[in-house]
């Protein structure tokens, strides 16, 4: 499937980026290419294949859930450059 120049100029726009003119050419051809390819895919037959979420192990990655001795508040905001009611204090950005 190649995509024309509009499409890529589309999809360009949409990721809000500035593509010179080499760029849309190029894009255009590695994207028409990726098309194509799924185009390849979309015909292999996978009905004997049950849909699956993961491919792999179902298992816990994460260490066990231990309590330990933390730093004292103290401690942590040592080195805060601002500090406010025993808590960091940051510059708003927001209006």
């Amino acid at each position: 499937m190649a995509l024309d120049r509009a499409a890529v100029e589309h999809v360009a726009e949409l990721a809000k980026l500035g593509l010179s003119e080499d760029e849309l050419v190029m894009f255009a051809e590695q994207l028409s290419a990726i098309l194509d390819y799924a185009a390849i895919l979309q015909r292999l037959d996978t009905s004997a294949i049950l849909p699956t979420a993961s491919v792999g192990g179902l298992e816990n990655v994460m260490r066990d859930d231990v309590v330990t001795p933390s730093l004292s508040q103290e401690d942590v905001l040592a080195n805060a450059p601002h500090r406010h009611a025993g808590q960091f204090q940051v510059p708003a950005i927001l209006d």
